[in-house]
């Protein structure tokens, strides 16, 4: 699981004990250092286990919480939930039909699936 926090400053904060600090990318490189933004990123391992992420996922969806991905060990599927919806990358186009037909009732009405 990956988590971000978004600062003005270039110094890691140390506000996240649950997870360990993975990187720091600066997102808006602004001549004025107020209007700069970092995106200090934060990762965590999970043993997976059913309802695990159940009230995560509601504070996503309730807007308290954004900005998180849900992966693999390996970071070939990730799974980038939202207040309004979810976008999963996954490794292969094959992949990525099968799950587009188990879940075809969560796919939007919209002509484009969008």
């Amino acid at each position: 699981m990956i988590t971000p926090l978004w600062t003005t400053e270039a110094e890691v904060p140390s506000v996240q004990p649950a997870a360990g600090y993975w990187q720091s990318l600066l997102v808006e490189d602004d001549p004025d250092p107020g209007f700069r933004t970092y995106g200090h990123l934060f990762a965590a391992r999970r043993p997976w286990r059913r309802g695990c992420i159940d009230e995560l996922l509601r504070d996503i969806a309730d807007d308290k919480v954004a900005g998180v991905l849900i992966t693999d060990t390996r970071m070939q599927r990730i799974h980038h939930p939202y207040d309004g919806g979810a976008d999963v990358f996954l490794a292969t186009s094959e992949e990525r039909d099968q799950v587009r037909d188990r879940h075809a009732d969560w796919l939007s009405i919209h002509p484009s699936g969008l």
